[in-house]
């Protein structure tokens, strides 16, 4: 069992997920209960799959639940670029979450294929 704190994904991860709550809280009103529930869970999945993977008990497990985590960066990946191009973003956040969402998988895949190794 590994304390997911001492992950730097994690620490990333977290701070993307501060930064899209911020970000959400400026979308329109009728997006409450669609975009931007589907961004928030997104973005919270990412450090709650880590997390919850450094709580089992086996590397395999824990390569199961960063793939979790890089399947849900990749969904917000995708959720910013269709808020951006709705105009709900402006382009300078879109540019900050994205660069941010991209740098975190960068540090997942490596990690997964450690684990996977």
């Amino acid at each position: 069992m590994r304390d997911f704190r001492d992950i730097q994904a994690w620490h990333k991860a977290h701070a993307l997920t501060l930064a899209v709550y911020r970000a959400t809280e400026l979308l329109p009103r009728e997006e409450k209960y669609g975009l931007v529930s589907q961004m928030r869970r997104s973005a919270a999945s990412v450090p709650t799959n880590i997390a919850e993977g450094c709580g089992r008990n086996s590397e395999a497990e824990l390569a199961r639940f960063m793939e979790i985590s890089m399947g849900s960066a990749c969904e917000l990946e995708y959720q910013l670029l269709l808020s951006y191009e709705l105009g709900y973003l402006l382009q300078a956040d879109y540019q900050k979450l994205n660069l941010a969402t991209i740098e975190v998988k960068k540090m997942l895949a490596p990690f997964i294929r450690r684990l996977r190794s």
